[in-house]
């Protein structure tokens, strides 16, 4: 709790410090986020606000836009070349992960134009992107070079939370490029398991593997 104060009482007192912002930017800054009040949040950037400040969650501005559908306060983030198209929040979430997620098609592209990395070790964005709605998103991501199999810290894959969460295109997309149905997590479960823990039970003929 204290580390999380004195990190709070830090982002006020680099607001503070720079040249043409207000003491209270910090406080003003995020409670336009949350409104999406975009001409606020221009306005304070232009002023020197950091657009990759964090509120006391750790989220970002850009994250908590992706998230909450805020596109004014997106659209005026995206203008600021400061913006870090990579910057990760408490959870280790990437601004695509947070537009995989929603299954926001042109944000994903737009921030992988930008740079934005389609590929973090751990939790992926090709795991949000399979556990959202839009197919789309997943074969962009494979198109740039996204591990089809990648591991989560529990060895999860993205056809696993495909299975339980996502779209069945998704599902589909993933075993026609060569997703292995047969891997496992550390919990012993492939795919088929996640379909049963979502009573998915209609994904089953294409993720069981014979003999198991």
């Amino acid at each position: 709790m204290l580390r999380k104060y004195f990190r709070y009482v830090a982002h006020l007192l680099v607001a503070s410090c720079i040249s043409g912002v207000y003491a209270g930017a910090y406080e003003d800054f995020f409670q336009a986020v949350n409104r999406d009040d975009g001409d606020t949040v221009k306005s304070l950037v232009q002023r020197g606000f950091d657009p990759n400040s964090r509120d006391p969650k750790g989220q970002t501005g850009m994250h908590l836009a992706l998230r909450d559908e805020s596109p004014r306060v997106a659209q005026a983030l995206w203008a600021s070349q400061a913006l870090d198209v990579n910057a990760v929040n408490g959870s280790g979430e990437t601004p695509l992960m947070m537009a995989a997620l929603r299954g926001d098609l042109d944000w994903s592209k737009r921030l992988i134009e930008r740079g934005a990395a389609t590929h973090k070790e751990g939790w992926s964005p090709l795991h949000y992107a399979a556990t959202g709605p839009e197919p789309k998103i997943v074969a962009l991501l494979l198109d740039r070079g996204a591990p089809i199999d990648a591991r989560s810290p529990n060895r999860s894959t993205p056809l696993m939370m495909a299975a339980r969460y996502g779209a069945e295109g998704n599902v589909d997309l993933l075993l026609a490029r060569g997703a292995d149905k047969r891997l496992q997590n550390d919990l012993n479960q492939d795919a088929s398991d996640f379909a049963k823990m979502g009573e998915r039970e209609f994904l089953l003929r294409r993720l069981n593997v014979p003999g198991r």
